[in-house]
């Protein structure tokens, strides 16, 4: 996976909206106005942070290397991933799925009736 396949990933999903908030060199995806992906542009290896069920985030970083604590995030709730081949694009995508389904599903109930309207 490289940045443009998360990014064509990523907006595929029902209502998500792409931002720069924090400068040019951070690409942030949102669902309902709230973060689910991030990705900085500037790192020498490619990696994103997603939101995770606290339990799966530390289980998640015990069986995988590449999974490492939300780097400038909440830790408990945060995983950041280093995309360096060692897991599928289907597992990384299946984590970026778990992040949206997580923020879809913490929206207020019109909202979430809205975006789930959108598939």
């Amino acid at each position: 996976m490289d940045v443009e396949s998360l990014r064509d990933y990523c907006l595929s999903k029902p209502a998500v909206e792409e931002t720069f908030p924090f400068g040019p060199d951070t690409l942030v995806y949102k669902v309902g106005g709230k973060i689910f992906l991030i990705c900085s542009l500037d790192h020498e290896t490619f990696q994103f942070n997603v939101k995770c069920d606290p339990e799966k985030a530390i289980e998640l970083r015990e069986r995988y290397d590449c999974v490492q604590p939300g780097y400038h995030m909440n830790k408990k709730h945060w995983n950041t991933i280093v995309v360096d081949g060692t897991v599928s694009n289907t597992m990384l995508k299946e984590w970026i799925t778990d992040s949206y389904d997580l923020i879809v599903e913490s929206l207020p109930v019109k909202a979430r009736e809205q975006v789930k309207g959108k598939k």
